[in-house]
């Protein structure tokens, strides 16, 4: 490229950037917002006992799209296949918005609607997270990725705050449904963008989509979270139903892995996990996911209730999460692109990130809200260090013919993580409230609160009302299953480090260092200029 069209082209990629900003932003917004307005929904629809598969259905949907969207991306070009998960995330949110609604028959399937449209959102979530990270692996150098990658992960920490804060507003100030019509011009804009400015090289090969594969991953990964959302609270963990679905998760994922290594283009390359670094990041990721979304979800909860904090309270009490993360992760994506070094961050982040959750255990209804937010501070610190260089490492573990199932493979690991940690810990969180309410207020009030019919139980306003013992009882039993939660999240924490440590320091590609003989050699990235 001629010095001429650098300079033309370098405004563009900016342009771009931005778009693909706005996209990112979109994805993780709504993985958050719906924290905040949970309880006016649960209200509405009455379903405290299936809240959490609100969250659940997007990271599941989000989840087992991811490889598909990636691989996608790899055979036929990034930008068709990217403009298409915009437009299914954009329905998604329309449908979400109108859940429950006259046009669709009236609240009493409400809370169902809004889950399989949640999922459908989370469909197209997975598109965008996984084409953004990987059309970024096409525009820039991997020695240049890292400044990117930690702006985008600073988009990503605004995100986990607006995301609660803005839900918090419009539960505050409008419809709960807004939190999702609220997608619709902002994702207008970004299509609008990247149609007209972004332009890529198309990628296409002659070879079938690997349906087969994705279909089993698919059934196998639903089976395992369907088992951690209902094991010990729907259903016993030995019953017939539980047992079903493990022998099903199983049988599927064993198949699936028979299926990838016959395929000849797999949904998800089984031979990147020979890769040293890209396996030990892969599991990084999926303890990232299982212990950040997890437990992340259960912190507007705690403020609202316990806290007194409004539904816009509790996003601004976010702030100190998103300010240490914004911080951190510039800061990291700059280092390395100054030095070309990364090894170190990861295992930084896991010792903070553990840090943080060991932290969180420590609340209870004694809490202030400073000490809280000191407490998020370490968190987000931790998470800073982690979300994109965990990306950045997968990347610059594979060649760049893989680089779209290497970043689909990256963002379903944690995203499978996330997974399986809101489903556990939400099923943890049922069974442990269940249990401290009966011990507190007796069985019948349990019972009462955890099938959404007891008003304190649904609606953190109503607690005022209710007698000093049965509120503080409440209380504390909110706050001890809370805080329980975050012991889990330490459990999976304290593993990042100790995977990160055995990450192998390969230089980047692009950087002036040569790269060892068994690193995999990388084609230069696509001009954006047309």
């Amino acid at each position: 490229m001629t010095e001429t069209a650098q300079t033309e082209a370098k405004p563009k990629i900016h342009v771009v950037l931005a778009g693909l900003m706005i996209a990112m932003m979109l994805a993780m917004l709504d993985n958050m917002i719906v924290s905040t307005a949970l309880p006016l929904i649960v209200r509405e629809f009455n379903g405290l006992d299936h809240f959490t598969w609100v969250v659940t259905a997007y990271i599941l949907g989000t989840t087992v799209s991811t490889p598909i969207w990636g691989k996608l991306g790899d055979l036929y070009g990034r930008k068709t296949v990217f403009l298409t998960s915009i437009g299914i995330f954009l329905l998604g949110s329309a449908l979400s918005g109108m859940a429950g609604s006259a046009m669709l028959g009236g609240p009493q399937d409400g809370m169902v609607q809004l889950i399989g449209f949640r999922a459908l959102q989370g469909l197209g979530a997975g598109g965008l997270m996984v084409g953004v990270m990987a059309i970024i692996g096409d525009l820039v150098p991997p020695r240049e990725r890292g400044r990117y990658q930690g702006m985008m992960a600073g988009i990503m920490a605004i995100a986990m705050v607006a995301g609660p804060l803005v839900g918090g507003f419009i539960a505050d100030n409008l419809s709960w449904r807004w939190a999702f019509y609220i997608n619709l011009p902002l994702g207008g804009i970004a299509l609008l963008v990247l149609i007209t400015q972004m332009h890529l090289p198309k990628y296409r090969t002659e070879h079938r989509i690997d349906w087969l594969g994705a279909a089993l991953l698919s059934v196998g990964i639903t089976g395992l979270v369907l088992i951690t959302t209902w094991g010990g609270n729907e259903y016993d963990w030995v019953s017939p139903q539980i047992l079903g679905l493990a022998v099903l998760a199983l049988v599927s994922l064993v198949t699936f892995g028979v299926v990838e290594r016959r395929a000849p283009e797999p949904i998800l390359p089984l031979d990147l996990f020979k890769i040293r670094n890209f396996a030990l990041i892969s599991g990084v990721g999926f303890l990232l996911g299982f212990a950040m979304f997890g437990a992340m979800n259960f912190l507007p909860m705690f403020q609202q209730y316990v806290q007194g904090a409004s539904a816009t309270g509790s996003g601004l009490l976010l702030l100190p999460l998103m300010f240490g993360m914004l911080i951190v992760s510039i800061g990291v994506g700059r280092a390395i692109t100054k030095t070309g070094r990364y090894r170190i961050f990861p295992i930084i982040g896991g010792v903070a990130m553990t840090i943080g959750m060991l932290l969180l255990t420590r609340l209870d209804v004694h809490t202030s809200r400073f000490e809280m937010g000191a407490y998020l501070v370490v968190l987000g610190v931790g998470m800073g260090f982690l979300m994109q260089t965990s990306m950045l490492i997968a990347q610059n573990s594979v060649e760049q013919r893989d680089l779209g199932a290497a970043s689909g493979a990256a963002t379903f690991f944690r995203s499978i993580g996330g997974s399986f940690g809101v489903s556990l810990f939400g099923a943890i969180f049922s069974a442990r409230l269940h249990d401290q309410i009966a011990e507190r207020l007796g069985a019948q009030a349990a019972d009462q609160i955890g099938s959404g019919s007891a008003g304190g139980g649904s609606d953190p306003a109503v607690l005022a009302t209710l007698p000093a013992a049965a509120r503080d009882g409440l209380l504390t039993s909110l706050a001890n299953s809370i805080s329980g939660i975050f012991w889990w999240a330490v459990a999976f924490a304290a593993v990042v480090p100790v995977l990160a440590w055995f990450i192998k320091e390969i230089p980047l590609r692009g950087a002036p260092t040569e790269a060892p003989s068994d690193a995999p050699a990388e084609a230069a990235p696509a001009a954006v200029a047309p």
